[in-house]
């Protein structure tokens, strides 16, 4: 069963294929195995797989040639729910996932860029995947303009999806500030590193489409398993 909040398995396979495509992995005009190869070697039934394949055509990034197979067009600026997620696997890669913590409304962290106007935000805490390997540990904060309250069943695995469809609020713009800092407290007993324990730290500051800053979070990561990327090529 499909957990809560997850995205359809077809909208995760369009995802693993758009950051491939994106990262030059998949490179324009290559050829993709047949189909029901394909969906094999990624343990999906072949309608998922053409359900994939169809958003990437919709976004114009394959081609479907009758009698001959399905070909990678590579864009610029692919169009992806993901588009503003910078870890990939140490060997590249890997579909984002997330799982929820903690959502609670409370007064914002001073130790935060400033964001929004009001006093208080939704603290969204979570774990962060890379093809099923954990890979970080994040503490997202939302300015409390933009809902009054927000359940954790409500949540998506990606925000930025949730935003869109739920809230209004389209993230248009992030800026990230790269260095290291300590696991923070509240880390939960299954990320491998303790509290305290310096990582590297990746700390976001993100604008909607109303010019405001909307957003800040913090995201700690394992350089075992997960890289940061300055942008998708």
């Amino acid at each position: 069963m499909q957990a809560p909040g997850s995205l359809p398995m077809f909208m995760q396979i369009s995802e693993l294929l758009i950051r491939d495509i994106a990262a030059g992995r998949l490179i324009d005009g290559e050829k993709l195995p047949p189909e029901r190869e394909m969906a094999s070697q990624l343990g999906i039934a072949v309608g998922t797989l053409r359900q994939a394949l169809k958003e990437l055509v919709a976004k114009g990034m394959l081609v479907r040639v009758q009698g001959s197979g399905n070909y990678i067009r590579a864009v610029s600026d692919p169009a992806s729910v993901y588009a503003m997620f910078r870890l990939e696997l140490v060997a590249g890669g890997g579909l984002p996932t997330a799982r929820v913590l903690s959502v609670d409304r409370c007064v914002k962290d001073a130790s935060l860029p400033a964001f929004g106007d009001g006093a208080e935000g939704h603290r969204i805490r979570r774990l962060r995947f890379l093809s099923g390997k954990l890979a970080a540990i994040e503490e997202i904060w939302l300015d409390g303009s933009y809902a009054q309250a927000i359940a954790r069943s409500d949540l998506s695995e990606s925000l930025y999806l949730y935003y869109r469809e739920r809230l209004g609020l389209w993230i248009v713009r992030a800026e990230d500030r790269v260095g290291q800092g300590p696991c923070p407290d509240w880390v939960p007993a299954d990320f491998p590193h303790k509290a305290g324990v310096p990582l590297p730290k990746i700390t976001r500051v993100s604008w909607g489409q109303d010019g405001q800053r909307a957003e800040a979070s913090v995201t700690w990561y394992d350089p075992d398993i997960a890289q940061y990327v300055a942008r998708l090529k």
